[in-house]
């Protein structure tokens, strides 16, 4: 039976680890935040404090629960800090080679109990846990952005991981306040692996001249009751990380239906990324 986590570790302190970080501390939990760059981490303290006093405004949170929830949360740049944490969540870019090399790293500085979880949009779990001499205890937990607003967890089970792992973060998320879906070990799981060619297939009506990006959102918005177009999320979610998991699932599955759109590429290349770079399929002046 794995512990209960009462320290929790959060590696990556960019959009979603800072989410991550943010509601397990809002939970209770104490939590180490790790980025291995100092400007990256203290963004992360910036947003967390931003997001919090949000929560403030509109009367979710008193000041006190804020100002407790951010005192427990202890940021630092050296991966050896992690090393009390029964469970360690990564949030890194979605490269495997990247994630592996964590993981590695990871399983060693750990207690030979704790549990290590990845935010992972598409990657395997299955291979991930290979890497460690710990795969009972690895697994998914791909939470949805914004962290601190979405419901969803996807738990996703490597052919690994064992019961009392799942069993575990299934509670824990649980006591996040999301809601846990479980979810078996394939590309892309089962959010991306609908969601991404969704996304790709708009792109390609672009670069067709199908329709404009305005047009093709207004479609899904008005049409299909969505809460944005696909290209307006698309420029959320990063078109990095879009193409990032397109190349993961048509390599994992060697489908060609999941092909990168060419545009997509040359935007990624170009370094419009979407809401994050200033410019994507619509643009984002600075504030």
């Amino acid at each position: 039976m794995n512990p209960t986590p009462t320290i929790l570790g959060v590696l990556g302190a960019g959009t979603m680890g800072n989410g991550i970080a943010h509601v397990c501390a809002r939970a209770g939990y104490n939590v180490l935040l790790c980025d291995l760059q100092q400007p990256l981490l203290d963004r992360g303290l910036a947003t967390i404090q931003k997001n919090l006093a949000r929560e403030v405004v509109k009367e979710k949170l008193t000041q006190q629960q804020v100002n407790d929830a951010f005192a427990r949360i202890t940021p630092t740049t050296d991966i050896n800090a992690l090393a009390p944490a029964t469970l360690v969540i990564e949030a890194a870019t979605e490269r495997f080679e990247i994630k592996s090399a964590i993981f590695k790293q990871l399983d060693q500085i750990l207690a030979p109990e704790a549990i290590l979880a990845s935010n992972t949009s598409s990657i395997s779990i299955t291979k991930l846990a290979a890497v460690t001499q710990r795969p009972e205890q690895v697994i998914g937990m791909h939470f949805f952005n914004p962290v601190p607003v979405m419901k969803l967890v996807e738990v996703i089970r490597g052919l690994q991981t064992s019961q009392a792992t799942f069993d575990t973060i299934k509670s824990i998320s649980e006591k996040l306040g999301k809601t846990p879906v479980e979810v078996n070990d394939a590309a892309g799981f089962v959010s991306n692996r609908v969601l991404m060619p969704l996304i790709n297939e708009a792109i390609f009506a672009v670069m067709e001249g199908v329709a404009t990006p305005e047009a093709i959102d207004q479609v899904f918005v008005l049409g299909m009751a969505h809460p944005m177009g696909p290209l307006t999320l698309a420029d959320f979610i990063g078109l990095d990380v879009c193409l990032d998991i397109m190349r993961v699932l048509v390599e994992a599955t060697g489908d060609p239906k999941y092909r990168p759109c060419p545009l997509l590429i040359r935007m990624v290349s170009a370094g419009w990324l979407g809401r994050k770079s200033g410019k994507g399929f619509y643009p984002y002046p600075s504030t």
